[in-house]
């Protein structure tokens, strides 16, 4: 995150219990994040998609926290390598790591960090998977969140965050993961949308969200979690952790507000808890960044110009024919630069002072080059995930047994059976029939529309139909369309 104090590699004197204690929670509230996006996303979603997309959002924490131990933590924060690009593997496995300090976080053991670090590490695949649900293989896409960690994710965070990456030494200033997460997953998503194509009915059919108490569950979730992914940024416990998490919750607050009203007038004016929970976490998304530099006022601006700046950009999907299922490109993507923009206008060297990090702030400060930084850093991060997100795509596709667009019966089916054999919602029974309880259809009803011999389980032998709970009724129920 940001380089708090410099001293020796074996100096583990000054390390806090109170602070470590603190990054430990705030590495659990993180990891409560990758539910809460799952749970989101399937709400979104339709219901015969719901349970890949939570699993996918589980099976990356996995995978990418393998990522992490290998040689993940290694590249993206080593803080022994000269390269402004990418770091060395003297962290691989976690050899060497143990109870030294990184020189971000010289108060905390390094694998306490390291584990923090790996939070936001396999949060981020998640996210970016959100472009291509309803239409993607689960096991490329396990493989695709390794890859796209090592070359996508691991640079642009050593840019960011270590003491020698490009951006960092620039002077850009990211708090927790404007760039590396939020940017670096909308257009990751972007591409994902792209390579993979429209899901079938896309422009015909209206997808609506199936499960808005999964929206809202999955809301709170990450709501929750987010006071860990920014307060925890300061590596420590003292007053910089907490405004980080004061603002956080004020701009996740003002999003929310800005959203729903904006929707409100533009859609039958009616009140939508999707709407709400969209600009949450647009808010949540644009203060990232600046959580750790801004006062509280300044939070209300990045929640009410995020709400606004990303419902509009829900449009893009249809103005421009590409299908972001879950609009991650618009809420992390285009909320991720807003942040950034916005730091560079609103960042302030009192902030940044309270616990000994020296800035020169942003425009509120008269530094007016620092909107050019972060502009650098935004389009950098953007081009990157974009056009290296697109490469591996496309690289999957033409390997045997790696395309990534699930079949187009599985999609009709939807991915929870398709490639899970798992659904969600249980709306008909497939359990044996009790011994003695069997009848079948007679001539009389077999005329009704279902063929003679139709086994109902649990009903008593009767003359009269019993094919729907009303008696006189001359068609069978309608089954609920997954």
């Amino acid at each position: 995150m940001v380089t708090l104090l410099q001293r020796s590699d074996n100096d583990t004197s000054q390390i806090n219990s109170g602070d470590t204690a603190w990054i430990l929670v705030s590495s659990a509230l993180v990891f409560i994040m990758a539910p809460g996006v799952g749970y989101f996303y399937s709400g979104m979603a339709r219901s015969k998609n719901a349970v890949s997309l939570v699993f996918l959002c589980m099976i990356a924490m996995a995978i990418v926290s393998i990522q992490w131990m290998i040689w993940g933590y290694s590249l993206a924060l080593s803080d022994t390598s000269n390269n402004a690009f990418i770091g060395d593997l003297n962290y691989g496995l976690l050899l060497y790591v143990g109870d030294k300090p990184h020189v971000n976080a010289p108060t905390i053991p390094g694998d306490v960090y390291a584990l923090f670090q790996c939070m936001f590490a396999a949060l981020t695949p998640a996210l970016a998977l959100g472009g291509a649900a309803e239409r993607i293989r689960i096991l490329p896409a396990v493989l695709f969140c390794f890859v796209w960690t090592t070359i996508v994710y691991d640079p642009i965070a050593y840019w960011s965050w270590a003491p020698k990456g490009w951006m960092n030494v620039m002077g850009s200033l990211d708090y927790a993961g404007g760039t590396p997460v939020h940017i670096a997953s909308g257009f990751g998503a972007l591409a994902f949308s792209l390579v993979l194509g429209k899901r079938q009915g896309f422009g015909s059919e209206k997808f609506a969200p199936h499960n808005y108490l999964n929206i809202i569950l999955g809301t709170s979730l990450l709501w929750f979690g987010w006071f860990g992914f920014n307060g925890g940024s300061a590596v420590a416990s003292n007053g910089r952790a907490g405004l980080a998490a004061t603002v956080t919750h004020i701009a996740a607050c003002m999003g929310g507000l800005s959203w729903s009203f904006i929707a409100y007038f533009r859609h039958g004016k009616k009140f939508s808890s999707f709407h709400f929970c969209s600009g949450a976490i647009s808010g949540l998304v644009a203060i990232t960044p600046a959580s750790g530099f801004v006062r509280p006022w300044a939070a209300l601006v990045f929640g009410l110009v995020s709400g606004i700046a990303c419902h509009f950009a829900v449009d893009f999907k249809e103005k421009f024919g590409f299908d972001d299922a879950l609009d991650v490109f618009a809420v992390h993507g285009v909320g991720g630069v807003v942040g950034n923009l916005l730091t560079g206008i609103f960042a302030s060297k009192e902030v940044a002072a309270l616990n000994g990090v020296i800035i020169k702030g942003g425009w509120i400060d008269r530094n007016w080059v620092q909107f050019g930084y972060q502009l650098a850093a935004s389009c950098s991060g953007a081009g990157w995930s974009f056009i290296i997100t697109g490469v591996i795509l496309i690289i999957f596709n033409f390997i045997p047994g790696l395309h990534l667009r699930i079949h187009e019966e599985g999609e009709i089916s939807g991915t929870d059976m398709a490639e899970m054999g798992e659904h969600g919602y249980k709306f008909a029974t497939m359990e044996p029939l009790p011994v003695g309880r069997e009848r079948t259809l007679s001539a009389e009803e077999s005329g009704r529309g279902l063929p003679h011999g139709t086994v109902f389980a649990n009903s008593p032998p009767s003359n009269k139909s019993t094919v729907t709970n009303t008696e006189n009724s001359e068609k069978p129920a309608d089954i609920p369309r997954l």
